[in-house]
C-alpha cells in the first residue's frame, strides 16, 4: 500500500522547497566533485612530478656509485609492495601510501639485482591542501544552498499566499457572499508584468461580478413578479368568495389558494435571497415549540423529547422551519413521521421512498421534483434559508431501514 503523506506535505511552499534543496544538492555535488578532480590531479601531478625528477637524480647517483641523497634507498622499509613489483619487474611508477604516520609520494624504479631504488616525499601538505579544499567544497556547498532555500521558499511564499487569499475568495463566494473580492495588486495596475496568479485573480473577479448581476437580476424578477402577482391574486380570492356553492368554485378557490400560497413563498424566498433577514431571538424550549408546530399543521405527527433543550432562536422562523419539514414528510413520504427533540438536534423522519439522490447530494432545488410529486419544491428551500438565517445547520437524508430524514441543529443558548 501506498504510505500516507501528512497534509503540510501537499503545499507548493514544501514542494518548492524540497524540488529547490534536491537541485542545489545536485548541483552542489557535481560542481565540488569537478573542482577536487581537477584540483587533486593537479596536486598529486606536481607531486609525482617532483618524486620521478628525485627518482632520476637518485638513478643517476646509483649508477655513479655515489651516495645517495636522504630519502632515497634500495629496497626501503615502507615501500608498497605492489610499487616494488612493478620495480623489481623494470618498470618505473609512483604511488601514495601512509609511512611514519604521514602521508607520503613514493616513486620507485628497477635497481640490480631485481631490487627497487626508491624514493620518498613527503605529501602531507599536499594532502592537507586537498582535504581543506574537500571542507571549503562542503560547508560553503550547505551555506549556499540554505541561502537559496531561504530566497526560493520566501519568492514561493509570497505566490502561495496570493493564491491562498484567491481561495479564500473562492470560498466565500460559494457561500454566498457575492460581495467578495480578491483585488490582486497586480491587476489594478496595467503597466505591472501580470503573472498567473493574477490572471486566475482577475477571472475569480470577473466570474463573481458576473454570477452577482445575474443573480441579483434573478432576485429582482422574482420579487417583482410575486408583488405584481399579489394584487390580481387578492381579487380573484374576493371574486372567488362571490361564485355560488359547488365543485367548481370548490376548484376554483382551491387553485387561487395554491396560487397565493406560492406567490407568498416566492415573496419569502427573494427576501431570504437579498441576505437582509435579522434574527428576532429569544430563548425557547424546543420540546414545546415543537408541539405548537404539530398542532398547528393539523397533522398525525408522532413528537418525541428525548432531551429537552432551551436554545437562542427566533420562534416565528424555527416554527416555520418545522412546519414546512412536517409537510413535506407527510406530503411527499408516508406515516407514521416522527418529530424528535434530542438536545439542540430536532429531526423530523417519515417511512417513504426517502429523499431523491439529488436532494440528498446538493440540497433542495427550486421547481423541482420527482417520482411523481405535486409541488414546487419551495418547502424545504425556505426552510433551509431560514435554517441559515437561524445560523442552525439543516441537513437531508435517508433512514437505512426507509423513509426520509431531515436533521436541523440548533445553537443551544448559553447557560446563565
Amino acid at each position: 500500500m501506498r504510505p500516507g503523506l501528512p497534509q503540510w506535505a501537499g503545499t507548493l511552499a514544501v514542494k518548492a522547497a524540497a524540488f529547490i534543496t534536491v537541485m542545489c544538492c545536485a548541483l552542489a555535488a557535481l560542481l565540488g566533485v569537478l573542482v577536487h578532480v581537477s584540483v587533486t590531479n593537479q596536486t598529486v601531478g606536481q607531486a609525482r612530478d617532483l618524486a620521478l625528477s628525485r627518482l632520476a637524480d637518485a638513478t643517476e647517483a646509483y649508477e655513479a656509485g655515489d651516495r645517495l641523497l636522504p630519502g632515497a634507498g634500495v629496497d626501503p622499509g615502507g615501500l608498497p609492495a605492489p610499487l616494488r613489483s612493478l620495480a623489481a619487474a623494470g618498470e618505473r611508477g609512483t604511488m601514495v601510501s601512509r609511512h611514519r604516520g604521514h602521508p607520503t609520494m613514493w616513486a620507485a624504479g628497477p635497481a640490480a639485482g631485481h631490487r627497487a631504488l626508491a624514493v620518498e616525499v613527503d605529501y602531507s601538505q599536499q594532502s592537507g591542501t586537498i582535504a581543506g579544499l574537500d571542507n571549503a567544497i562542503l560547508w560553503s556547498s550547505v551555506l549556499a544552498i540554505g541561502a537559496t532555500v531561504l530566497v526560493g521558499v520566501f519568492a514561493v511564499t509570497r505566490v502561495t499566499r496570493r493564491l491562498h487569499g484567491t481561495a479564500r475568495v473562492a470560498r466565500r463566494i460559494s457561500a454566498g457572499d457575492l460581495d467578495a473580492r480578491v483585488h490582486d495588486p497586480r491587476t489594478r495596475d496595467a503597466s505591472r508584468p501580470q503573472d498567473e496568479v493574477a490572471a486566475v485573480a482577475a477571472a475569480l473577479d470577473t466570474m463573481a461580478s458576473s454570477l452577482q448581476g445575474k443573480l441579483l437580476s434573478e432576485q429582482r424578477f422574482t420579487a417583482d413578479v410575486a408583488h405584481e402577482l399579489r394584487t390580481p391574486l387578492t381579487g380573484l380570492h374576493a371574486a372567488a368568495e362571490l361564485l355560488p356553492p359547488g365543485r367548481p368554485t370548490e376548484l376554483v378557490r382551491d387553485r387561487v389558494a395554491a396560487l397565493r400560497t406560492l406567490t407568498e413563498d416566492l415573496l419569502e424566498i427573494s427576501r431570504l435571497d437579498t441576505g437582509r433577514e435579522r434574527l428576532e431571538a429569544d430563548t425557547e424550549g424546543l420540546g414545546a415549540l415543537a408541539g405548537r408546530v404539530v398542532r398547528a399543521s393539523g397533522t398525525d405527527t408522532e413528537v418525541r423529547i428525548v432531551r429537552d433543550q432551551r436554545v437562542e432562536t427566533d420562534r416565528r422562523r424555527l416554527e416555520r422551519v418545522l412546519g414546512n419539514l412536517v409537510a413535506n414528510a407527510h406530503k411527499h413520504g408516508h406515516p407514521p413521521v416522527v418529530l424528535t427533540v434530542d438536545g439542540p438536534v430536532v429531526t423530523v423522519r417519515d417511512h417513504g421512498a426517502g429523499y431523491p439522490e439529488y436532494l440528498v447530494t446538493h440540497g433542495p432545488q427550486r421547481f423541482r421534483t420527482e417520482g411523481g410529486s405535486k409541488g414546487h419544491g419551495l418547502g424545504l428551500t425556505i426552510a433551509l434559508g431560514q435554517a441559515e438565517v437561524l445560523g442552525a445547520r439543516l441537513c437531508f437524508g435517508n433512514a437505512a431501514d426507509g423513509g426520509a430524514v431531515a436533521t436541523l441543529t440548533l445553537p443551544a443558548a448559553e447557560e446563565e
